[in-house]
């Protein structure tokens, strides 16, 4: 593996660390661009994309037009404004080959919600933030209400925490160092806790996060490393915190979403290369609650830390990972 592969090895998504003077700012730029056009603002205008951006109109102005020629945007005479292009959608349904995997991971996180009243979901980060690829929703749920392609605060939440807990030192103290940069609001929640969320994942194999998102939802969340994305994923609750306080998360939630974390894991691990040839089985992978919250090996080293030195696999929690 040559020297540059290898830095994209480890350091993933992660665009802006020091050091690091290969990144090409237009690319980086356009996808910030495309990154807009989430939820329900789906028409955009040069001004409003500079706005969310925080890029100069005229720059904006360009990559809009470029990526209109390349099919990513398509614009809207009437309107005035841009949507997203047939070429972007074309990508996107490619992914859609995974569908059976998808289903399969939904099935595990619905196993979850019906046993605890809060929303679960399955989610991969994208720069500050992270996106939820999946989801399920107790029937009973309230105050917590995220969908499939929902996008929450890296900084803020417990998926956060513990994706940057998960991270190799190196790697997420650079990626809190960006945050701090560009959201030094953000950066004030998730700075102070980071080494605390790290020690508690290598013990534990889960971070959790009371309040923060908002004074009402308590979170708890499990990482995991993805070998089709090859970066850090993690499995999730939002709960009322009226209802479950941090001990009931420790006692009642922990065993079951480590458990969801080692069956996730095991999905993962059986897709690495079918992901996009949908010949997956429907493996039953019981989600059942557990008293030992800790992931260790037998000779008392975090799987991550073991990881290092083997073929990783993705069944279960791993801290410090090397890679992202």
């Amino acid at each position: 593996m040559g020297r540059r592969s290898e830095r994209l090895s480890k350091q993933g998504m992660l665009a802006g660390e020091a050091g690091e003077g290969d990144v090409i700012q237009v690319v980086s730029r356009a996808f910030d661009v495309l990154r807009c056009f989430e939820g329900h603002e789906s028409r955009l205008g040069n001004l409003e994309i500079s706005n969310r951006c925080g890029l100069p109109r005229s720059t904006v102005s360009r990559l809009t037009h470029t990526l209109t020629r390349m099919g990513q945007l398509v614009y809207l005479p009437r309107d005035q404004k841009y949507r997203i292009g047939p070429s972007a959608v074309a990508m996107s349904t490619s992914m859609m080959k995974g569908l059976q995997l998808r289903n399969l991971i939904r099935q595990r996180l619905q196993d979850v919600a019906d046993q605890l009243p809060g929303t679960v979901g399955f989610v991969i980060p994208d720069r500050f933030h992270l996106v939820y690829f999946e989801y399920a929703r107790s029937a009973s749920a309230l105050g917590l209400y995220e969908v499939t392609g929902s996008r929450i605060a890296m900084a803020s939440t417990a998926a956060g925490h513990a994706y940057t807990a998960a991270l190799d030192p190196v790697v997420g103290d650079a990626l809190v160092a960006e945050i701090e940069r560009e959201m030094p609001d953000a950066a004030k929640l998730l700075k102070p806790r980071i080494e605390g969320n790290r020690q508690f994942l290598r013990e534990h194999g889960y971070v959790v996060a009371c309040g923060l998102w908002s004074p009402h939802i308590n979170g708890l969340a499990v990482p995991m490393w993805s070998p089709q994305y090859q970066t850090v994923v993690a499995v999730t609750i939002g709960l009322l915190s009226a209802m479950y306080d941090e001990k009931r998360l420790h006692e009642e939630v922990a065993p079951a979403m480590i458990e969801l974390g080692r069956a996730i894991g095991s999905l993962l691990e059986s897709a690495e290369g079918d992901l996009f040839n949908n010949r997956l089985e429907r493996k039953a992978i019981p989600v059942t609650a557990q008293n030992n919250n800790k992931v260790m090996n037998s000779g008392g080293m975090n799987e991550l830390e073991a990881g290092t030195r083997r073929a990783r696999s993705a069944r279960s929690v791993r801290a410090r990972d090397g890679r992202r």
